[in-house]
Formats: C-alpha cells, sequence, structure tokens
C-alpha cells in the first residue's frame, strides 16, 4: 500500500521513523513517500521535503514567511495528488497539517492524525474542524483521549507515548552509540551537563547564549551543545567560542543524555525525552516579545513542559520568558547539580512518569497496527 506521512520537525521526523519501519514490518510492500527529516529518508521512503524548510515558530515569524509557507502547501497538495496514497498520515505540526487536512478530505483522500495538536493547551475551537476532516486520530498522551471523547464525544484511540519504545530501544543497544573520543577525553571525571536549545534558528539564538553562559559560573563542569540536525555547526561556532568547558556534538542527543548529570532544555519534545532519560532538568523558555504576550493571552494550560503536564504538578522547575536569565538559570542548575535530595525526587517522579507513559505498549506498533485495520 502506499502511505504519505507529513512531518514538520524534528521529533516528527523520529516518530514518523519509527512510525514507518512498524509499517514496513506489517505492511512488506508499504510505499512511503514523506515531508520529514534524515530519519524518515533512512527508513527508504522517498523525501520530498525536509523539515528544516518548514520549521517558523511564532505569530511574527509565521507572518513574515506567509508566502514560502503558501508555497509548500500548494506543492504539498499537488504531490499528493499525483501520488495518489491509500492513506495520509499527518503527524503533530499543526499549522501546516490541519490545512492539509481540511483540503485532503474534501479530495476523498483517507486521513490519518498521529499525535494530535495540543488543541487542549489553545486553540480549542479547531476541534470541530479537525473531527470533521479527520478519520482517525491517535493520540499519545493519557488525559487525551478523555478530553477529546467527553468534551468533544469524538472517539480517539490512544496508542502510548513512542518516545518510550525509542528510547528503550536505544537504551538496549547504547554501546554501539557512544559521544566522540574527542570529547571524551576532555570530560574525564567531569560531569556533564547537556545544553538542548531547540531545533529552529530563531529559538536557538534566544535561548543559546544564556544556557551558554552557566560555563562560567559552573567551570568545573563539562558543557556539551546537542545540535540540532537541521543547523550548520558554523552556525553554533561563534556561540561556544568563549567558553573553554563547552563543546557540541551532532547526532548524538541521547548518547549525551544517557551520560549528562544535568541538562537546560528548550520546551518541547526534548523535555521528554530528557526526564525519559532520568536526568534532572531545568526548561528554559524565550519567544519573540510579541509572540509571547498573544500566547500568553491564549494558551490555558498551567505549565510548558510536558513532563509537568502529564504529571499535572511541577516536577521540573520552568524558567519563561524574563525569568530565563542568568541569575535564575544559575540557581535552578546549581539546585539540581549540587542537592541530592532534589535529584532524589525528579527522579522519582521521572520513575513515576516512565510507568504512566508506558501504559499503552510500543505506540509506533500500536500506531501501524491501527492504521493497517482502518485501511483495511
Amino acid at each position: 500500500m502506499k502511505y504519505y506521512i507529513i512531518a514538520g520537525e524534528a521529533s516528527g521526523d523520529l516518530h514518523g521513523s519509527n512510525l514507518i519501519r512498524s509499517l514496513q514490518q506489517l505492511d512488506p510492500t508499504a510505499d512511503v513517500r514523506c515531508w520529514g527529516g534524515d530519519k524518515m529518508a533512512a527508513t527508504g521512503a522517498t523525501l520530498v521535503k525536509h523539515y528544516r524548510d518548514l520549521a517558523f515558530m511564532g505569530f511574527v515569524e509565521v507572518l513574515t514567511h506567509l508566502k514560502t509557507i503558501f508555497r509548500n502547501l500548494d506543492l504539498c497538495k499537488s504531490d499528493i495528488t499525483q501520488y495518489k496514497p491509500d492513506v495520509l498520515i499527518l503527524i503533530d505540526y499543526p499549522g501546516f497539517n490541519l490545512r492539509i487536512a481540511g483540503w485532503a478530505k474534501k479530495a476523498g483522500f483517507k486521513v490519518v492524525y498521529y499525535i494530535s495538536p495540543q488543541v487542549w493547551a489553545w486553540k480549542e475551537s479547531r476541534v470541530p474542524a479537525m473531527k470533521k476532516n479527520i478519520d482517525k486520530m491517535l493520540v499519545i498522551l493519557p488525559f487525551e483521549k478523555p478530553y477529546f471523547e467527553n468534551k468533544f464525544n469524538w472517539p480517539v484511540t490512544y496508542v502510548g507515548h513512542p518516545l518510550v519504545g525509542a528510547i528503550q530501544a536505544f537504551e538496549a543497544n547504547k554501546e554501539s552509540h557512544p559521544l566522540p573520543d574527542k570529547l571524551m577525553e576532555v570530560v574525564g571525571h567531569k560531569k556533564i551537563v547537556a545544553i538542548l536549545a531547540g531545533s529552529r534558528r530563531q529559538e536557538v539564538q534566544k535561548k543559546l547564549p544564556v544556557m551558554l553562559s552557566m560555563a562560567r559560573y559552573f567551570p568545573a563542569c563539562q558543557f556539551v551543545v546537542a545540535m540540532a540536525p537541521s543547523l550548520e555547526a558554523d552556525f553554533y561556532a561563534p556561540f561556544l567560542a568563549p567558553y573553554p568547558n563547552v563543546m557540541a556534538v551532532n547526532g548524538k542527543t541521547y548518547a549525551l543524555l544517557l551520560r549528562a548529570e544535568a541538562a537546560l532544555v528548550t520546551s518541547g519534545t526534548a523535555t521528554l525525552e530528557t526526564a525519559l532519560f532520568g536526568v534532572p532538568e531545568v526548561v528554559c523558555y524565550k519567544g519573540n516579545p510579541i509572540s509571547y504576550q498573544i500566547a500568553k493571552r491564549l494558551i490555558k494550560v498551567k505549565y510548558i513542559s510536558l513532563v509537568n503536564l502529564i504529571m499535572d504538578r511541577l516536577v521540573v522547575e520552568e524558567l519563561i520568558q524574563d525569568d530565563f536569565n542568568e541569575t535564575s538559570l544559575k540557581k535552578a542548575l546549581s539546585s539540581i547539580l549540587e542537592d541530592p535530595a532534589v535529584r532524589s525526587r525528579m527522579k522519582k517522579d521521572y520513575a513515576q512518569l516512565k510507568e504512566i507513559l508506558s501504559a499503552g505498549g510500543n505506540a509506533s506498533d500500536n500506531a501501524a497496527t491501527q492504521i493497517l485495520e482502518f485501511i483495511r
């Protein structure tokens, strides 16, 4: 069968690649065409557009790239029409994918959405159109199923969280994923502090300088930046240059988290990945001031990190906008590095989080099974 899959960012590329592998196991004839990244392409899928060309975040940034966005939408519709897939699978990335869903439904394509847009946080008004245009919704957070079913009378399927399986598979084969020898020679017996500053150029430019400033206050630690696969090493070089105890790695985020003592993490999927590796973290967020003020008035949730949202309480500290500064970050990092009680409590909460997310089983396999049953 023919599958057309659209993912618009690094996390979608990861989950999309694992979904493709599960589909290939269940359907040896699977032919996949996709929008995504290197991981999806590595499965043998035909990559139409890389997510690095799609990554616009924030209200202001989107407005300044409207021509590119509409051009991409037209290209996508044309490509789907020519390919004629048996099913269209949309992975998160709501600004783009919900527009494609509306068009695809009218065009007569079967539409599956894997990893729901976070409408429970904001833009709940999208749900009626989603219910109309999406034939099957597969959700990955346990509270999403009762949210959609009780509030909107929309039956959805909880498949578990795909990060659990992805990280378990990595940990089972961790010897095959070492950090570079050059880095390990420098590290020696130092504690590693991982820095995950995001995957988009705009967010890295805003957050990385403050994150890196911690290297001055903790000279005995080795800070390691996990470079985004969508950004070139030359982009990071000027940020890293002033600090002798800072290095960077590319394509080694999981290997880094496996060995990190603490982490400074931008909001998003990375906060959950860090928690599932058991690494004490501080969540950092800073956006365009105008975009942030608009979002602040629209977003309805208490927390910005998935860790805190799923646990429904403050497990990891969140430093947002003006609170994300050197003074606050130094205090928070000192706490998770040096206070045994804080580290112990956080790791205990992480264990509970992992148990909650593991309840659904292997998300990629579950999702692939649901998709095939739906098509057939």
